[in-house]
């Protein structure tokens, strides 16, 4: 009898399936997201699922002095060497992450091909080595360019009076405007990265995070001009009192927020990334606050920085605080509700709002603390409210991508996933999960008819 092509090699995934999913029921007590990233303390026993201080997404509580747990890059990312002049720049694809690294004083070229049509969005995430030594006014710049050398659009994100190594976020971008006659037509585009140190700052290479995305216009023109009043008060704390939730390592895992009071675990030196579904017309108002300490009463000065990117991961706010050991809170800026026309403003943090999606906020505790007070974690506490009805959107000319909030965005946002990863990980265990259910029905069937044969036989 002949065998249908590969029948022998699925009816063997099928039977190692079945078997995994069988491992898997058979688990005592609560199992984790994946094997092997549910957190642990630093003697390795398990965070309970109830009551720990700490959410189970995927990170691990370090005990003072260990090492701090690196930035998370995207794993999907490629490497890309930027080139030293645009004739050699190297072409970026839209919706593709990549990593490079910037020297310092560094100055690299990429390419991107546009259209006439899409607005195009740029974004680098620069990543100075933990502990190395910056100063103030060090930072990074990234510009458009078209073939002429006019510069379409730019943003420059530096370090101020934090002067302590952080991640830092910025973009470029290309507008699609009937009025403008600059950077309009389709073609060969130059994206240009430079780093900017001063001379005692470290020699360290940076690295980079990149990002290239577009947004397709609206069918018809919408309004440009700004309200001139607008709900700019800040609103009392969310209800509900704490809930654990511990903050991602980087953009890529960014620990997905709701309304409400959210409490992690902050380490010298260390930063905590999350993210906040905002649609169009609503209001995000965000705060942070360092708990009471009883190791000590040091005055830091700008001893926590709260950041805020939009989803193009373009930078729109920052506040520090200074910390003597009793409580410290930062409240960011309010910002105008989500709208396209919030784009037309010369304001760096009006212009940010301009499309809904995910919103990141990320914290980053200076190490000066542990000095002071030890390094140890410290608690940190984040209030976030996000106000308004959300409203239709624009009225764009095609699939909005990112720049949309969807009922997937609100429920990761209420169950605390773990951004870009976690929705990797939701589609894993989605197929997972269907192949388990089939694997199983397939086995019992299996054994039932095996059952039945073996009883008439018997008879």
């Amino acid at each position: 009898m002949r065998t249908q092509p590969g029948l022998g090699r699925r009816a063997g995934a099928l039977i190692t399936a079945v078997a995994a999913v069988g491992a898997v029921v058979a688990l005592p007590g609560p199992v984790w997201a994946a094997a092997g990233t549910g957190p642990t303390w630093a003697a390795g026993t398990p965070l309970r699922a109830e009551g720990s201080p700490l959410r189970a997404a995927g990170t691990s509580l370090r005990a003072a002095g260990a090492p701090l747990p690196p930035y998370t890059f995207d794993s999907g990312a490629q490497r890309v060497a930027g080139a030293a002049s645009s004739s050699d720049a190297a072409q970026l694809k839209t919706g593709q992450t990549y990593r490079d690294t910037l020297k310092k004083d560094g100055k690299v070229y990429y390419r991107v091909d546009l259209d006439d049509k899409r607005n195009a969005y740029v974004s680098v995430v620069a990543v100075p080595k933990t502990g190395g030594r910056v100063e103030y006014g060090d930072g990074v710049k990234i510009s458009l360019q078209d073939g002429s050398g006019t510069e379409c659009g730019y943003q420059q994100t530096n370090f101020t009076s934090a002067e302590y190594t952080r991640p830092l976020a910025a973009y470029a971008r290309r507008v699609v405007d009937a009025d403008s006659s600059t950077c309009q037509n389709a073609g060969a585009y130059y994206v240009l990265v430079e780093r900017q140190s001063k001379a005692t700052s470290s020699p360290d290479d940076w690295e980079l995070e990149i990002r290239y995305t577009t947004e397709p216009g609206l069918r018809k023109a919408g309004p440009t001009e700004l309200p001139e009043v607008w709900p700019s008060a800040t609103p009392g704390p969310p209800a509900g009192g704490p809930k654990p939730r511990q903050g991602g390592a980087g953009v890529h895992d960014a620990t997905s927020l709701t309304q409400g009071e959210w409490r992690s675990d902050i380490r010298p030196g260390q930063t905590l990334f999350y993210r906040v579904p905002v649609d169009w017309g609503q209001q995000l108002f965000a705060s942070a606050e360092l708990g009471s300490s009883a190791a000590g009463d040091e005055y830091i000065g700008n001893a926590l920085v709260l950041s805020l990117e939009n989803p193009a991961l373009g930078h729109v706010d920052e506040k520090t605080a200074s910390y003597d050991g009793k409580q410290s809170t930062l409240v960011l800026d309010a910002q105008r509700p989500v709208a396209h026309e919030n784009r037309s403003s010369y304001d760096e943090g009006t212009s940010g709002m301009r499309f809904a999606g995910w919103y990141y906020l990320s914290a980053t505790l200076s190490p000066a603390i542990a000095k002071e007070y030890g390094d140890g974690t410290v608690p940190l506490t984040l209030r976030v409210s996000v106000r308004g009805t959300a409203k239709p959107g624009p009225g764009y000319d095609g699939d909005p991508g990112q720049f949309a909030v969807t009922a997937d965005d609100k429920e990761a946002a209420v169950n605390g996933s773990g951004g870009e990863r976690a929705a990797e990980r939701s589609d894993t265990m989605r197929v997972v999960a269907v192949a388990g259910i089939g694997g199983g029905t397939a086995l019992l069937l299996g054994l039932g008819g095996w059952t039945l044969v073996a009883r008439r036989r018997a008879v």
